[in-house]
């Protein structure tokens, strides 16, 4: 169950609380209780206290299933305390478990080792709440969230700069994320560790879909997606359920809803694949427009673009993204997982300096069809230019240093956590990067060694390739 704390003041906060995430383009759920409801959560403006409650016997099974299969998602029941602005909230018997993919890794100890309460040796990992395992139960209408770590991000803004202009820029498909200090405490024990600062994560399930579906009167039990690496959708191959434990062979399309209900969501799924690639020209224009968003598709790989996501749809061979099909099957394109971006790169030589016509270097039919045709060529390059204009509060140089400036004097006194990993701001890439001159809050726009700024390198080379004649798009090196 869920208690409160100071009920009152609760709903005050509630009802003037601001969201830099929400804005007027947001048109499809500003209107829906969901939304307004859970933005008290996901408040960027402020850091609040999360504190996870476990029985040390539970927090074993965690370590315990780790060591039997790494995939698994077997979670375990913990207490989850929230506090905010002196609001103490607290939802009793949630579960808890790591998530992750190349992240994923034990939160303590070497393999078959228990907790150790005189010299616990705990590791920063992403954790998983989910507040109806074993009761029916959410908090502010969430009935999960995502907490994760700011692995390999210095900066501590990467993926929260990304979402934030996604809603900024109306692209209302997109997670929402913000700020959290996390605290674990074992209730056999009288202290608690301070796990450092965390980014909660909008999950994007039931819930999600409901939460921006549902006010605009599209039906929200349509048929949810998660596609991974190899989901490019050229072909029919990989569609399937995955294994909640992770024991089977990872699918590329993995059905996230109305999984009774799977060679229905399979065959509708192989349809819109089946056309995509199949029809040319007018066809494949009117087939599109009617059956896809497509404008909400060309913001998204805007932002994408600009932001330097190269782990995508569009890059990577299909990976880090969601499908949502309404129950009239038109298809929604769903932005996710953007911790690698603003000048941590790999597969893209230089994310600062890519074509952003050719951002992939493989085939990727659903942006190199819709980019063929003339006028939703015409849109994209529009909505380029629209996210550098000086005067938009969108990628601007200045505008985005003032506000990761602004979010890191928020954050600044919580960043030291007690485990002495990651625990400080310095302006760097990711050191596995292939680009680790790029900054955020110095240098040039030549996108060069030394010292090169991500922001003014990838507006110049936007301007460039938006004013150039275009005779060429989709793939490119």
């Amino acid at each position: 169950m869920i208690k409160r704390i100071s009920f009152f003041f609760l709903i005050i906060a509630g009802i003037f609380i601001q969201n830099s995430s929400l804005t007027a383009k947001d048109k499809y759920f500003i209107a829906d209780k969901r939304w307004s409801e859970s933005s008290y959560v996901f408040d960027i403006e402020s850091v609040p206290k999360i504190t996870v409650v476990v029985k040390t016997e539970n927090w074993n099974k965690i370590l315990l299933n780790f060591d039997e299969n790494s995939r698994n998602e077997k979670k375990v029941p913990c207490d989850f305390v929230f506090e905010k602005n002196g609001v103490v909230e607290k939802i009793e018997t949630a579960g808890i478990r790591v998530r992750g993919n190349l992240s994923r890794r034990r939160p303590e100890g070497k393999k078959g080792e228990l907790h150790n309460a005189e010299k616990p040796d705990y590791r920063l990992v992403h954790f998983r709440i989910d507040f109806n395992e074993y009761h029916k139960a959410n908090f502010h209408t969430l009935t999960s969230l995502n907490l994760k770590w700011f692995k390999d991000d210095s900066m501590f803004v990467r993926e929260i700069y990304c979402y934030d202009l996604f809603h900024r820029f109306g692209v209302f498909t997109a997670p929402r994320s913000s700020y959290c200090r996390l605290y674990l405490k074992f209730d056999e024990e009288d202290s608690s560790v301070y796990y450092g600062l965390y980014e909660m994560v909008e999950p994007v399930d039931k819930q999600f879909v409901k939460t921006r579906f549902n006010a605009n009167k599209n039906s929200d039990n349509g048929d949810l997606w998660k596609c991974s690496w190899g989901a490019n959708l050229r072909s029919l191959n990989g569609i399937g359920i995955e294994d909640p434990d992770g024991k089977n062979n990872r699918v590329n399309y993995d059905l996230k809803t109305n999984k009774e209900d799977f060679d229905r969501a399979k065959n509708n799924l192989a349809e819109f694949m089946r056309n995509l690639n199949k029809l040319k020209g007018w066809s494949f224009a009117v087939w599109i427009e009617k059956n896809f968003d497509v404008d909400l598709f060309l913001k998204a790989q805007a932002v994408n673009v600009a932001v330097g996501m190269w782990d995508d749809y569009w890059a990577n061979n299909g990976n880090n993204y969601y499908l949502y099909f309404d129950e009239k099957n038109k298809g929604y394109f769903i932005p996710y997982d953007y911790d690698n971006t603003l000048g941590t790169s790999l597969i893209v030589k230089n994310s600062g300096l890519q074509d952003p016509f050719k951002w992939g270097a493989v085939k990727a039919p659903l942006i190199d069809k819709i980019l063929s045709v003339k006028k939703y060529r015409d849109k994209y390059n529009g909505y380029l230019k629209e996210l550098i204009k000086k005067e938009n509060d969108y990628f601007d140089a200045d505008k985005s240093a003032a506000r990761i400036q602004k979010w890191q004097t928020m954050i600044e006194p919580y960043v030291k956590n007690d485990l002495g990993i990651a625990d400080v701001i310095e302006d760097k890439p990711a050191k596995w990067g292939n680009c680790a001159f790029y900054r955020l809050l110095s240098g040039n726009d030549s996108g060069l060694y030394p010292e090169a700024n991500y922001f003014k390198t990838r507006i110049k080379t936007i301007k460039e390739a938006s004013s150039a004649p275009r005779r060429s798009f989709g793939t490119g090196k």
